[in-house]
C-alpha cells in the first residue's frame, strides 16, 4: 500500500513537471485567404485537361508543424486498389474559386506519373490509434 502511494505520488511529481514545460497557448488571427485541412482533404485533383488524377487523403506535417506534403490516392475504383503518394504541397495548386465557391485542386503532373511514383504506406506511428 506504502509503495503505491509513493508511486502514484512520484507519478504525479513527473505529470506536473511534463506540464509545467509546455508553453502557454498562443492564439492567432486567421485570414480568409488561409486555408482549413478540412477544405483541402477530400479535394479531387486534376490535371492540365481537367481529367481527375488523384484524391487528396492527408496532410504530412514536419516538427515544426509545417506542411510537409499532400498524401494522393491515386487509381482504384470505389476505394479499392488506390495506392498513395507523398507529393509536394508546392506542387499541387490549392485555391477558392469564390465564383463557383468551391475549393478545387490542380496539378502538373499525369496519373502515370503518379502511378509511377514511390508508395507512401500508412505504417507505424502514421497507423497509430488518435488516443
Amino acid at each position: 500500500m506504502r509503495k503505491s502511494v509513493l508511486l502514484a505520488a512520484t507519478a504525479t511529481v513527473f505529470a506536473g513537471a511534463a506540464l509545467a514545460d509546455m508553453a502557454a497557448p498562443q492564439f492567432v488571427t486567421l485570414q480568409n485567404s488561409d486555408m482549413l485541412s478540412s477544405n483541402i482533404v477530400g479535394l479531387d485533383v486534376y490535371d492540365g485537361a481537367n481529367h481527375t488524377i488523384g484524391k487528396i487523403k492527408d496532410i504530412a506535417f514536419d516538427n515544426s508543424k509545417a506542411v510537409k506534403g499532400y498524401i494522393l490516392s491515386v487509381g482504384g475504383m470505389l476505394g479499392m486498389g488506390a495506392r498513395y503518394v507523398a507529393v509536394d504541397p508546392g506542387s499541387v495548386n490549392v485555391k477558392y474559386d469564390s465564383a463557383d465557391k468551391k475549393w478545387h485542386a490542380n496539378m502538373d503532373a499525369t496519373m502515370d506519373q503518379l502511378k509511377a511514383a514511390p508508395e507512401f504506406k500508412y505504417e507505424g506511428e502514421w497507423n497509430a490509434s488518435k488516443s
